[in-house]
């Protein structure tokens, strides 16, 4: 299989990401400025934190405009994928706005805690081949107190005091916001899709 490039964003799941894709059989390269983005075939984005940290780190890096013109397929993870985004309510920062729409706060509420962590169920909104051969009704693990909103290009959404985005597609461009890398059979065959998604 060929490179598959992960983003040095500060995530402390860095290393959870890389051993899950090793796993796979994947050869990764890491990227921590533009040079190493060349001759990739994906892209990875992960992260853990606040988007504004996420965002200037990024820019430290040189790394914005090469993600915003990325030709191979693109995946953010947990806070990679909200820096896909517009912009978000965290920071008020403008991300990368690949895709449409404003991440916003999680509303606790009575059995609603926020960060919301822990196990919550998938709910499929359309097909995608990010999830062929994963089971309905899939729980995934999650851990995060901001979410994206459904849009058109949500194929999976959550519930926690209302619906957000779980997983999200809009052709070369993919996202998860759980932890796939923590999220058992579920989440590996999702990696594993996302390494075999057209170019």
């Amino acid at each position: 299989m060929s490179r598959v490039g992960l983003v040095d964003a500060g995530g402390a799941n860095l290393g959870s990401v890389r051993y899950a894709l090793e796993r796979l059989q994947v050869d990764v390269q890491m990227v921590r400025a533009p040079a190493d983005l060349a001759g990739l075939a994906r892209v990875i984005l992960p992260g853990v934190g606040a988007a504004a940290e996420g965002m200037k780190r990024l820019h430290a890096q040189g790394l914005v405009q090469p993600l915003r013109e990325l030709q191979v397929p693109l995946m953010g993870i947990c806070l990679g994928m909200q820096l896909l985004f517009e912009r978000s309510e965290e920071g008020d920062v403008e991300c990368l706005g690949l895709l449409p729409g404003i991440v916003r706060r999680l509303h606790p509420g009575v059995g609603v805690r926020v960060p919301h962590m822990g196990w919550n169920k998938l709910l499929a909104l359309r097909e995608s081949p990010l999830l062929d051969g994963v089971p309905l009704g899939s729980s995934a693990y999650f851990v995060h107190s901001y979410a994206a909103p459904v849009t058109s290009d949500t194929v999976a959404a959550c519930h926690h005091g209302g619906l957000f985005t779980a997983v999200v597609q809009r052709e070369r461009l993919c996202g998860a916001q759980f932890h796939p890398e923590r999220s058992a059979g579920p989440g590996a065959r999702i990696l594993q899709n996302f390494l075999e998604i057209a170019a």
